[in-house]
């Protein structure tokens, strides 16, 4: 099995998304991390934001783990301003410290949405499916999830047990 990591971008430590999260981290074993909970500063062309905590939490991440799985909630249609924050500072690791970027091509990467229904949008997991491909990762597939009455229901566990069996761990 592959050693991987469930990263967290919600902006609520505690919401909807981290009880996905910790569905999924039951049926992987996967380490958690919540964005939430880290001072990343947006990306500059600058690199000024050096010493937040984006470049260790990054390291250890392609050092350490072989899949990442992307868990945010649907805001505006689209991935959580923590996600995309995440994303765009990869950016320092195609320019700074291309050692480490290159590690994402030996990757995996998979996405998981959460809302408060069972509607999904097309084109939600476009920015995932390209950035793997820009990346080099392979990408292992898309699942929505949803929350209703503060609790995950039973068909949402039943398809995050097929997605984590014949996605992410296959």
């Amino acid at each position: 099995m592959n050693k991987g990591i469930i990263i967290q971008g919600s902006s609520r430590s505690e919401g909807d998304t981290s009880k996905i999260v910790q569905a999924l981290k039951v049926n992987t074993g996967y380490d958690v991390v919540d964005l939430n909970t880290k001072n990343i500063g947006h990306f500059d062309y600058e690199f000024n934001n050096r010493d937040d905590d984006f470049i260790p939490l990054f390291k250890n991440i392609v050092t350490n783990y072989k899949i990442i799985v992307f868990v945010t909630p649907i805001y505006w249609y689209t991935m959580s301003g923590l996600m995309k924050v995440f994303f765009d500072r990869i950016s320092d690791f195609l320019k700074l410290e291309k050692d480490y970027g290159r590690q994402l091509r030996n990757m995996q990467m998979a996405s998981v949405s959460s809302s408060n229904d069972s509607r999904f949008y097309n084109g939600f997991e476009m920015p995932f499916i390209n950035s793997a491909k820009y990346l080099g990762m392979q990408y292992k597939g898309h699942l929505h999830t949803w929350v209703e009455a503060e609790r995950v229901p039973q068909e949402v566990n039943n398809s995050i047990e097929n997605f984590v069996e014949k996605q992410i761990l296959k």
